[in-house]
């Protein structure tokens, strides 16, 4: 879609030569109290105002023991719906959406009323999944996620256009259109995912060397490489992080490299990196750090994101409803 145009929540985010922060919720993690989840969208609010592009939801139907990770608990939708009338210009977006498990229909359907209820701030990550566990529960094949996967997208983009069939889905996006970015390889290709994908939105491989973003650098270079037309496309990417007090605590993995430990200092020459090799978007997660959550969004705010600000875009649309 090399000739995609304007949408606030997409060009809050990514710009060419440009890199933006955005937090991955839950901010922390969910221990079988629900009650215990609660304040987390106050945080949001306050990360809107310290400056942060986008706010991350993910998509996990299923709790699963063996991945020992279940995600923000709440349905994603119903979560996006939730910030959207509690925010009014952070991006929401997911990290990502199971196409491959939902029905074509009913992903255009809610998709584009939460991008009408935010004014047009929706940015949908989207992937085949990962967790074996839950297909047979939708009693779908897990092998055959790929050949779903192509076939949804395709759906959903013609659902969100005008139809002139006299049965078309309502409302459309209020762009005209809501980005997808493609997560990982999602059972495809490259060059298909340079065709169809808005974005790409990849794992970071090793953060706590140079070397990683020098590897990831030349993964998006070719990926690009294989865009119609050398359109610019972004390539975002994510990291859990346990941001240390000391803004020069050295860069440390953890838990076999799944969080990275680090000072700010270290943080921002992270994030340098990562732009200088062409990545647009850093998606960080705190739900695996040791400090408090709201510590570290205002440490984050002070030291970080001025030096990686949100993009200047016109106004969100105001929801009226």
């Amino acid at each position: 879609m090399s000739d995609r145009a304007a949408h606030v929540g997409f060009d809050r985010m990514f710009a060419n030569g440009r890199l933006t922060v955005g937090l991955f919720l839950p901010l922390w993690p969910y221990t079988g109290d629900m009650a215990a989840l609660h304040g987390q969208s106050k945080l949001v609010q306050e990360a809107e105002q310290a400056g942060f592009a986008a706010a991350w939801v993910r998509d996990i139907p299923l709790a699963d023991a063996t991945f020992g990770d279940v995600g923000q608990v709440y349905d994603p939708w119903s979560a996006l719906t939730w910030l959207a009338a509690h925010t009014s210009r952070i991006t929401l977006a997911t990290g990502s959406v199971i196409f491959s498990l939902r029905h074509p229909i009913d992903l255009a359907k809610q998709a584009a009323s939460i991008d009408h209820l935010s004014g047009g701030r929706l940015v949908l990550g989207a992937a085949s999944g990962d967790r074996p566990s839950e297909f047979p529960a939708y009693g779908v094949d897990f092998e055959g996620r790929g050949l779903r996967y192509r076939e949804a997208v395709h759906a959903f983009r013609e659902l969100l256009r005008p139809s002139a069939s006299g049965v078309e889905l309502l409302p459309k996006p209020v762009h005209g259109h809501i980005p997808l970015l493609v997560t990982g390889s999602s059972q495809q290709p490259l060059e298909w995912i340079a065709e169809h994908a808005d974005g790409w939105l990849v794992y970071p491989g090793s953060a706590s060397t140079p070397e990683g973003p020098i590897a990831l650098g030349k993964k998006a270079a070719g990926w690009r490489g294989l865009i119609p037309g050398g359109a610019f496309k972004p390539v975002a990417t994510n990291e859990w992080i346990d941001l240390a007090e000391d803004p020069r605590h050295l860069p440390t993995p953890l838990r076999g490299g799944f969080v990275l430990r680090t000072g700010s200092q270290g943080l921002l020459e992270l994030l340098g990196r990562w732009r200088d090799a062409g990545i647009n978007h850093a998606a960080l997660g705190v739900q695996h750090g040791t400090r408090p959550a709201h510590e570290v969004i205002a440490q984050l705010g002070e030291e970080v994101l001025p030096h990686f600000p949100a993009i200047e875009t016109a106004a969100p649309r105001v929801a009226a409803w």
